[in-house]
């Protein structure tokens, strides 16, 4: 077995709670080869994103960096020409940084026009493209409404491969993939949530996941000696809620655990959470009808995609990459299913901010800490210094804001580590609550995390504050209470802290800094001398008396 890693494989998962995973303690669902992987690890058991948005987070995950640094604070918010990623810094010490799947990224067409930067060049790629070279980039969304295509360029791939295989159609990935069939063979769409247990209208071989899945796979199978970090990013089990046979039906409302929400919820319920709970799709997910149809779909998808990793890994094992690969499994943000009467993301409980994130090292130095959970506060941001280590290079914090997390995998808690964790919303984008967001001057929210309280800040409003001890499920929210004055301007003052932190100086080390410091009296510059003996002796031969040059007089 190697001593380090070689390569890193990257899994992430579209709006996979934290707990909907059996080593995570749902009763209900089973993921042997996720546990598996686990049991060979460390899970990280209070892991959170830098946003509980698909583009957002994702940008943070691929920076290293807070959606406050980077700047691409909702989805279809372009990621800045210049912003580097972890392709960038991998690159910069002989790895190469690969996709298959989905980003999410807007790329910063303006910028690129600007500084003149052609779309077709290697550099223009990587910049269109979140820092990877793309082996299949696939966003996974391709729904067709009145307005025309959520996304052109959505499942193009995928699509071209179906109809390789007999699915007709411009877009099968909407009409099969993701719909399924009534007895006279009309389309009942995914996205409509009363069919969420029918079967999808694909082969369960064919689908989405299994197809992300191979495309892996080729990508490793031609990898040649260079090191990689592939990034394999699935869409699922994001909506639509459907899957294909057998899985649409492998669990039932009687496998749905009970909601997590509290008609006290509704007193008092601070203006940003009622705005959401109130709109369309937290009005459908407090539906219990709803949610006894979409819960099992969801967690047939899960169920796939535990069953895909299982193909995965063996693949791994019977190649020997299982030796010499870092595997890391998370997913970008939680899913509501009517806990806190909402459905969807955005907002900060832990069903939403909450990730599930596990690494399994294979080097000897990780065999002690094999199968253990880690309790520290761990944020997205944390994997890009994490893969940069991996690959061999020397840190740089003063562009990458998360910490490497290889002393946690190897079972050794560095002296200081983070107290609280950060993640950001900006709500005043979504346009679901839009009514409500043109009424704020700063339509934005912050959440502290610490070990036992939850913080949650939005500019012109009071704050929400939970007691995670007392109150794990988060349903009595204490940020009007008086009793707690002195917590919510603890964390409060927290956030001060962290949002006056060196951000933006991503062009020069803290030792290049430090050794800035040492070079002006050496470059001509002599402030606050007065008299001449107050000289440095290096200096004197400079700015000490001696005869001047004589000026040559031109006839």
């Amino acid at each position: 077995m190697s001593t380090q890693p070689k390569n890193i494989l990257f899994i992430m998962f579209d709006q996979l709670r934290w707990d909907y995973l059996s080593c995570a303690g749902h009763p209900h669902l089973e993921t042997p080869h996720i546990d598996a992987l686990a049991q060979q690890g460390v899970r990280f058991t209070r892991a959170y994103c830098q946003s509980p948005v698909c583009g957002s987070s994702r940008m943070s995950f691929y920076t290293g960096r807070y959606c406050h640094s980077h700047g691409a604070t909702w989805n279809r918010v372009p990621l800045r020409v210049g912003e580097r990623t972890m392709g960038d810094h991998l690159r910069d010490y002989g790895m190469d940084c690969w996709l298959v799947g989905k980003t999410h990224m807007k790329a910063d067409q303006e910028g690129m026009e600007r500084l003149g930067i052609p779309a077709d060049s290697i550099i223009g790629i990587r910049t269109e493209q979140c820092g990877f070279d793309v082996w299949e980039r696939d966003d996974g969304m391709r729904p067709e409404g009145p307005d025309g295509l959520y996304d052109e360029k959505g499942a193009e791939s995928y699509n071209a491969w179906l109809r390789e295989r007999g699915y007709p159609g411009d877009n099968p990935w909407h009409d099969f993939a993701n719909a399924s069939r009534d007895a006279d063979g009309n389309v009942l769409s995914g996205w409509v949530m009363e069919n969420a247990r029918k079967p999808a209208a694909i082969k369960d071989e064919e689908s989405e996941t299994p197809y992300m899945t191979g495309r892996a796979i080729e990508f490793m199978d031609q990898a040649g000696e260079t090191p990689w970090c592939l990034h394999l990013s699935y869409i699922k089990p994001h909506w639509p809620y459907i899957s294909p046979p057998p899985y649409n039906d492998m669990y039932g409302p009687e496998h749905v655990i009970p909601v997590n929400r509290a008609d006290a919820e509704w007193d008092d319920m601070h203006p940003v959470f009622e705005a959401y709970a109130s709109g369309k799709v937290g009005k459908s997910f407090a539906r219990d009808e709803v949610r006894a149809e979409v819960i099992p779909s969801y967690m047939g998808v899960i169920k796939q995609c535990d069953d895909q990793m299982g193909r995965l890994f063996a693949y791994l094992k019977t190649t020997g990459r299982w030796d010499d690969t870092l595997i890391v499994l998370t997913s970008d943000h939680g899913d509501y299913l009517g806990d806190h009467w909402m459905g969807e993301k955005d907002m900060f409980h832990d069903c939403s901010a909450r990730i599930p994130m596990i690494i399994r090292d294979p080097s000897p130095a990780a065999d002690g800490a094999r199968g253990t959970t880690c309790d520290a506060l761990v944020e997205a941001i944390d994997l890009a210094p994490t893969f940069l280590e991996i690959a061999g290079g020397e840190e740089r914090p003063h562009i990458l804001e998360g910490r490497s997390l290889m002393p946690l995998v190897r079972g050794k808690k560095p002296d200081e580590w983070r107290s609280f964790a950060i993640s950001e919303n900006n709500y005043g984008m979504f346009p679901g609550v839009a009514p409500f967001a043109d009424t704020m001057d700063d339509p934005r929210q912050f959440m502290v995390v610490t070990e036992r309280w939850k913080y949650v800040h939005a500019p012109g409003l009071r704050p929400m504050l939970f007691d995670l001890e007392t109150d794990p499920n988060e349903l009595n929210d204490l940020g009007n209470d008086p009793a707690y004055a002195d917590i919510r301007a603890s964390h409060r003052e927290m956030l001060a802290d962290w949002a006056q932190r060196l951000s933006q100086r991503v062009t020069m080390s803290e030792d290049q800094a430090k050794a800035e410091r040492k070079r002006s009296f050496t470059r001509g510059i002599q402030l606050g001398v007065f008299r001449q003996d107050e000289l440095p002796e290096p200096a004197r031969p400079f700015y000490g008396l001696r005869p001047g040059p004589e000026v040559n007089e031109k006839n």
